[in-house]
């Protein structure tokens, strides 16, 4: 889950005035602030974990910004709101290029950067809401994309529908009728094999082992429910 209030903000910053004052800022307002110097340090603590938003300078010394921003962006999915100096189109669209996800320009106002960093994790919490991850399984119901250990599944419409009436509900049994109601709309006693058809199908591609499914299970009598529960 990504904290909004009392978020643990990872500063990088080179100036030294700057960064103890953002970090006495965001402390100030309930965050929780580790604040460092250089990307080299950055990326140590990064890599330690605990962090929910990077606020990045851009001018760094030894390692600058943009390739800060690009290793963070390629470990992991943290947003980083990047800190530069100038506000100059081509260094924005550099930094947005290497994976940040928000910007502003000293001289930065503690309140500003709260503000910014609140809005950039209640977008993160919004996405990350609309995504519903069971082990190496994903359903992105809003996109209506489903993976597989990262890989996009390719589904056909009712499989895909089929899989989003079960998922709906975890652990609760659905009949072969009630699926041919809300998958098929078949307001009437329909022929239960397009149920079973579908959730071969459907099991061919999203399990490891159809023969022995993890996420689409048989109840013996009654139909078919969606696991693990």
């Amino acid at each position: 889950m990504v904290m909004v209030g009392g978020s643990r903000v990872l500063l990088i910053e080179d100036d030294a005035a700057v960064r103890e004052g953002l970090e006495l800022a965001l402390s100030g307002l309930g965050h929780r602030v580790r604040a460092v110097g250089s990307g080299e340090a950055g990326l140590e603590w990064l890599r330690a974990g605990g962090v929910d938003v990077v606020v990045l300078d851009l001018m760094l010394p030894g390692m600058d910004g943009f390739e800060v921003c690009r290793r963070v962006r390629a470990s992991g999915e943290v947003p980083i709101i990047m800190v530069t100096a100038r506000g100059e189109d081509v260094d924005v669209v550099a930094g947005l290029e290497a994976g940040a996800d928000d910007y502003v320009v000293k001289p930065v106002q503690g309140r500003v950067l709260e503000a910014r960093i609140r809005a950039v994790l209640r977008r993160i919490g919004r996405e990350q809401a609309e995504l519903e991850r069971y082990g190496e399984l994903t359903v992105d119901r809003a996109g209506l994309v489903v993976t597989v250990r990262g890989a996009v599944v390719s589904l056909a419409p009712t499989e895909l529908r089929l899989l989003l009436e079960l998922s709906g509900a975890p652990g609760r049994v659905h009949s072969r009728q009630q699926l041919l109601e809300s998958v098929w709309e078949h307001g009437y006693f329909g022929d239960s094999r397009l149920v079973d058809a579908c959730v071969q199908r459907l099991r061919a591609k999203i399990e490891d082992d159809s023969a022995a499914p993890v996420f689409v299970q048989t109840v013996r009598g009654f139909g078919y429910r969606f696991g693990p529960v």
